[in-house]
């Protein structure tokens, strides 16, 4: 277990003092379970609704009947003028370099 000695706001700390006591825990261990659920929501997957979704099917399928009568040379030339945007910061490279593999081997 690890140590970590921690400056807080007065305020913050009696905060804290009162959830803690509320709870019928010490207050270490509620800074503990309050960190551990903050870390732990970041690797939560953000539900889609089922619109969004066939929506999104709808863009796609739309795209790939475009991209049919396309060729390969102008579909080259849009794709480098596409905005390049940086992945969310939930995806790690490993994902998003599984993700490109999976991508290229079903030819899309």
């Amino acid at each position: 277990m690890s140590r970590l000695t921690l400056r807080l706001p007065e305020t913050l700390h009696k905060q804290l003092s009162n959830l803690a006591e509320g709870e019928g825990i010490s207050l270490n261990q509620y800074i503990v379970y309050a960190l551990t659920r903050q870390v732990s929501s970041a690797y939560t997957v953000k539900t889609i609704s089922k619109e969004n979704i066939e929506k999104q099917q709808e863009n796609f399928n739309k795209l790939l009947t475009q991209l049919k009568e396309v060729d390969a040379e102008e579909i080259e030339k849009v794709l480098s003028q596409r905005e390049v945007v940086n992945p969310e910061p939930e995806l790690t490279l490993d994902t998003i370099h599984r993700l490109k593999a999976k991508i290229q081997n079903k030819g899309l």
